[in-house]
């Protein structure tokens, strides 16, 4: 199947980095200029009368798709600005602790950094097993961490360094007998993975919807859960919603923030449309075949094994592999400066690794010609010292 011919991508360029910026489809594109133009011809009309109703309607399509109540839900530009408002509105004290892993993203960690130094209390990291190997394990290690003190739980669904698929509902049931919050960081798991999160029982969840599901930039999400709504703040006060209309719930403090392109957030319903059209299992199978096959060929170009087994519980459109010590910024903008593959080299724990993104997009080839692009700069490389 030719899906490539959905997109507009740079014909110079082996596009392996869906994870950080996905390219919407051209639907997509389309559903979102067709917004635009509605806002351009009559901005009274769009900002007055067009806009809350089909707020709404796209509020509705997303929950159904992501298992929740609309009622739970806001949109926000992306999951970074929903993990901002869990972080100004979550009631922290002196000595109080939040618990992250050590596999978190780095801004999430700076943001629970800033919320933990403004009261007095403790962003606390754990260290996950490595390598992997079962779920049980994993969670073992996260609650052997909690102490009395331990108020939040932050975890990422799919991590963003080490694209791992975590057993986030098990964290959560656990979490949950202790009597302790659970924040979800979950962009890399829309169409990767099922999210259901009503049954996933957390307490935030916060996501990406231009990541894997292709809306396009500026569109994400925040769940809460409705015993946390009341506490729940936007970063800045506007009307909520234009008068003469009352707020009735927490939700309406975010549809109305002042003047902006709403486009965006009113073309998640085509990006769902496209890949519902496609198929989740279709996109699964292409997407993880890919991917185990990128991670199948450069492991026998380094000779080193990734941190997780092969399995699809662990991973799905993305390959995450150790490489050589060495330095991340150079290998990758050689990558993309030489050969024009847009990928991504990652430095964790003290390790370098690369990331291969793998959407419908992406066809064997391109992987193939990315193994004979890293053999050559890696060989280019000097040792390190010993």
């Amino acid at each position: 199947m030719n899906w490539q011919q959905h997109w507009r991508l740079r014909p110079d360029t082996i596009y392996l980095n869906h994870g950080s910026f996905g390219p919407p489809p051209i639907p997509v594109q389309q559903a979102r200029l067709e917004w635009q133009h509605k806002l351009d011809e009559q901005p009274m009309d769009f900002f007055l009368r067009q806009l809350e109703p089909a707020w709404f309607a796209v509020r509705d399509r997303l929950a159904k798709f992501v298992g929740t109540t609309a009622a739970n839900l806001i949109f926000v530009d992306n999951a970074t600005v929903g993990m901002n408002i869990v972080a100004d509105s979550f009631r922290l004290s002196a000595g109080d602790e939040v618990l992250l892993t050590n596999h978190e993203y780095g801004a999430v960690e700076r943001i629970w950094d800033r919320a933990c130094g403004l009261v007095g209390a403790q962003r606390k990291t754990v260290e996950l097993p490595l390598p992997f190997t079962t779920a049980a394990e994993t969670v073992d290690r996260i609650m052997s961490a909690v102490t009395p003190r331990t108020k939040l739980i932050v975890i990422s669904h799919i991590t963003s360094p080490t694209a791992v698929t975590l057993p986030v509902k098990e964290v959560c049931a656990a979490a949950r007998e202790r009597g302790i919050a659970t924040c979800i960081d979950g962009p890399h798991a829309l169409v990767q993975e099922d999210v259901a999160l009503d049954a996933l029982g957390c307490d935030f969840y916060t996501a990406s919807c231009h990541k894997w599901l292709s809306a396009p930039f500026g569109t994400g999400f925040l769940y809460a859960a409705p015993v946390h709504q009341p506490n729940i703040r936007p970063p800045y006060l506007s009307w909520g919603r234009l008068p003469p209309t009352k707020l009735n719930n927490w939700a309406d403090e975010f549809l109305w923030s002042g003047t902006r392109d709403y486009a965006a957030i009113l073309a998640i319903p085509a990006a769902i449309d496209f890949i519902e059209s496609i198929g989740l299992k279709t996109f699964r199978a292409h997407a993880h075949s890919l991917a185990r096959y990128a991670r199948e060929k450069l492991c026998e170009l380094t000779g080193l094994e990734p941190i997780i087994p092969d399995d699809p519980a662990w991973y799905c459109s993305m390959a995450h592999v150790p490489l050589p010590p060495g330095s991340r910024q150079p290998l990758q903008e050689n990558l993309w400066q030489q050969f024009h593959i847009e990928i991504p080299v990652v430095e964790w724990n003290g390790g370098r690794y690369i990331r291969v993104s793998c959407h419908l997009y992406n066809e064997q080839s391109q992987v193939d010609k990315l193994l004979p692009a890293l053999r050559e700069l890696l060989g280019k490389e000097p040792k390190p010292a010993t």
